[in-house]
Order: C-alpha cells, then structure tokens, then sequence
C-alpha cells in the first residue's frame, strides 16, 4: 500500500503557547489507533495536525471529536 502525503495549508490560527493570532501549518493526518495488530489496517481516523510557525508548538486533533 502506497503512503500519500499529507496536504498542508497555512492560515492564521490562535495559538495558546504564544498567546496570539500566528501563522500556523495546517494538515490532515491518518493515525493508526489499534493496538491489537488484527485491527490495524481498519482502525486509522483522521486528524487536523497544527504547527505554528513563530514558536513550533504542534497539535493534533482527532478530527471525530471535533
């Protein structure tokens, strides 16, 4: 099975480490979830991954329990 790449966008976010609107990276990530190696290939859910771009701080959201 091929890997894709994430698609990355850049909007101005709030970010709590800066305690301000910045510039932050943007993607969609699939993440393996399951711990039993039967469920694997099944159990992956998608997730909104940020970084800002002043301080680095990153953080990802299942995007289900948005």
């Amino acid at each position: 099975m091929s890997k894709s790449q994430p698609t990355v966008t850049e909007l101005t976010e709030y970010c709590d480490a800066c305690d301000a609107r910045t510039p932050h990276e943007v993607s969609i990530e699939l993440k393996t979830e399951s711990k039993k190696r039967t469920n694997r290939a099944f159990s992956r859910e998608p997730y909104r991954v940020t970084k800002c771009h002043t301080c680095g701080d990153e953080r990802s959201q299942r995007m289900n329990d948005a």
